[in-house]
């Protein structure tokens, strides 16, 4: 029979097909799968809607089998098949889909069930030309006495000749490309590999998938002699290689904790069940299914590069993407899990998303459900929340400040931090619940370690007049709060900054006296620090330390310590202010030494800045002058 050539707009797009369009060469096996699935559908929906007798659900099944020797793979299926005119006009034509034909004829969704068409865009069937040389079809429409054999080697063109088949369906018969050094083609000819394949992809196709598999076992009624192994023979057994039933599609009623777990700890390979499991199914706008995990512990590589965040894709049980990121905000990249959908609009291949509404609004949603478990697991296993923001507290905090405060609303409430007077972690509602009466700011301080900001002089007023302190230990708590501005109406404000406002008018006048009183010392001490500081100024809020560093402006002192520790030859530096607490036995011999020797008064004044600096976390600008300076010092002390 004479070959005929494709309708489409020609060879080059098929090439573009076999070579460009998918990603992954097993990707065919999917698609082949899913075209079978759909003929049976369209045949399952023929059976209810036309009455036809004889039919049953359970009788339906795709298989495959594999001729090593002729390099052969089958993929078979007792759908509704094709006639001749059917193979014509949906294989002849590429692009062209009786899928999506189909989908479009059914205008009452009522009468279709719960029948899938996954593969509407045509292309698919083209996909079994990236592994095979020939591709040949057998098809013999339900009800017809005839079959047909449409056959190709590709972009040269196609033929059909009447042939034999016993029963409807379609068998694809590829024929496997031989392999090269560059690409291994003998894969899709082991049993194994299939299997690994079905499974990744089409393990909830809701039709069996079956294969022929050899096997061995001893041999029935043979004794092996003392000291000899046994004999054993080769049989072959037909094994189903997908589960068919998804579990998020059961009824949360239906599925037991330990059957939670064991799903994802098998599916995403962890050792330890999840923290939380949040299944919802969601009809309307947007249909979907999802089942998300909370991990109980980040994974080793989470705050890396490395790490890959996204939710594995399905539409109609088959697995489209492995790991869809745009299915997350990168504030909740820690939940696994997974999202199927019918409503998705995929691309071509089917391997990427378009960015369209329903994306939007899946993601939007998700992101809203997970808040609320979080929120959930909060109010009611305090314990298993800290234990959860133990390892992904870093993240929400991440995510506040991330994309200039875009998601601070959705995340505030989810904060914790450890607080002064609790000495636990609070989350900032609890905080702002307890506030004093008179209190203005939400009051927090920076440092390495709880213990150490708990020794910091800028907050001995702050608990000596009974007021809260947020202890914030990691790098980004502070960029955070500053992003957030204010939780509840309150402001956030640092111990560090200049101006706290704590003291009484009376407080405030009695300073302004004592400053105006040692201006000219103080003036001494600033041009002592040759630019170092913006100001020297007594300090009210200091009880038994002599001295301490704050900031005034936007860039705080713990800020200037995180931005110069990043890898970049741009350092910056806070507006710093040296205060000195006026009650202090050291603040009493400056006085004395400002009449009596100016140039002493100059030395202290360097050394109490380099005190206050070493308070503060950072480094003394110059290690071997303020050595000397305490050397010289404790000589003096000696005579």
């Amino acid at each position: 029979m004479a070959k005929k050539q494709f309708k489409a707009e020609s060879k080059r797009l098929l090439d573009l097909m076999i070579n460009s369009i998918y990603t992954h060469r097993e990707i065919f096996l999917r698609e082949l799968i899913s075209n079978a699935s759909d003929a049976i559908d369209k045949l399952y929906y023929r059976s209810l809607t036309e009455g036809i007798t004889g039919l049953s659900r359970d009788d339906f099944a795709i298989s495959l089998s594999v001729d090593k020797d002729a390099r052969v793979l089958t993929v078979s299926d007792n759908g509704c098949g094709m006639t001749k005119e059917e193979l014509e006009q949906n294989l002849g034509t590429i692009a062209k889909s009786g899928s999506l034909a189909f989908k479009k004829e059914q205008e009452d969704p009522e009468k279709a069930g719960d029948i899938d068409i996954i593969g509407q865009f045509g292309v698919g069937f083209y996909s079994a030309f990236m592994v095979a040389d020939c591709v040949k079809v057998i098809s013999r429409a339900y009800g017809s006495d005839e079959a047909w054999c449409w056959e190709s080697l590709g972009a040269d063109g196609y033929t059909i000749e009447p042939c034999e088949k016993e029963g409807h369906g379609t068998d694809i018969i590829m024929t496997v490309k031989k392999s090269t050094e560059e690409e291994n083609y003998d894969e899709f000819l082991e049993p194994y590999r299939l299997r690994q394949i079905v499974k990744k992809y089409s393990d909830y196709i809701r039709y069996p998938i079956r294969m022929p598999v050899e096997k061995t076992r001893p041999k029935e009624g043979v004794e092996p002699k003392e000291g000899e192994a046994p004999e054993y023979e080769t049989y072959t057994e037909v094994e189903t290689l997908n589960s068919m039933v998804p579990l998020w599609k059961k009824n949360k009623s239906e599925i037991t904790a330990e059957e939670y777990n064991k799903f994802y700890k098998e599916k995403f390979f962890d050792y330890e069940d999840p923290a939380r499991v949040i299944h919802s199914s969601t009809e309307g706008t947007a249909t979907y299914n999802a089942l998300l995990f909370i991990p109980a512990r980040a994974p080793y590589n989470f705050y890396t590069r490395d790490y890959e965040k996204g939710l594995q894709l399905y539409a109609s049980g088959v697995m489209i993407m492995d790991k869809c990121p745009d299915l997350l905000p990168d504030c909740f990249s820690f939940v696994r899990g997974l999202v199927d959908s019918q409503d998705l609009s995929l691309n071509i291949s089917r391997e990427m998303l378009q960015h369209d509404r329903q994306l939007k609004i899946i993601e939007g949603r998700l992101e809203k459900k997970i808040k609320s478990e979080l929120l959930a697991m909060l109010n009611s296993d305090r314990e298993k929340y800290e234990a959860f923001w133990k390892n992904f507290g870093l993240q929400l905090k991440y995510g506040v400040y991330a994309e200039y405060g875009a998601k601070k609303d959705l995340l505030q409430d989810l904060l914790l931090f450890h607080s002064s007077s609790e000495n636990k972690l609070v989350t900032l509602s609890e905080y702002v619940g307890r506030m004093r009466e008179e209190q203005k700011y939400i009051y927090y301080a920076c440092g390495e370690t709880v213990e150490r900001i708990d020794h910091l002089p800028q907050i001995e007023l702050l608990k000596d007049k009974g007021y809260e302190v947020l202890y914030l230990t990691d790098d980004i708590d502070e960029f955070a709060l500053t992003m957030l501005h204010d939780f509840d109406g309150k402001e956030f404000r640092s111990a560090a900054n200049s101006e706290l406002n704590l003291e009484s008018d009376e407080e405030k006048e009695a300073a302004k006296k004592q400053t105006e009183e040692n201006k000219d010392l103080l003036a001494l001490m600033k041009e002592a620090l040759d630019g170092k500081v913006e100001d020297v100024r007594l300090s009210q809020r200091l009880k038994s330390h002599a001295v301490c560093l704050s900031s005034e402006g936007a860039l705080s002192l713990e800020m200037e310590k995180v931005l110069n520790a990043m890898p970049n030859d741009q350092k910056v530096k806070a507006q710093r202010v040296l205060e000195i607490n006026a009650n202090h036995p050291v603040f009493v011999s400056l006085q004395k030494l400002y009449g009596a020797d100016r140039e002493k008064v100059k030395t202290y004044a360097q050394l109490l800045y380099a005190q206050a600096l070493l308070i503060e976390g950072l480094s003394v600008e110059d290690p071997v002058a303020f050595s000397n300076q305490i050397c010289d010092l404790m000589a003096e002390k000696a005579d």
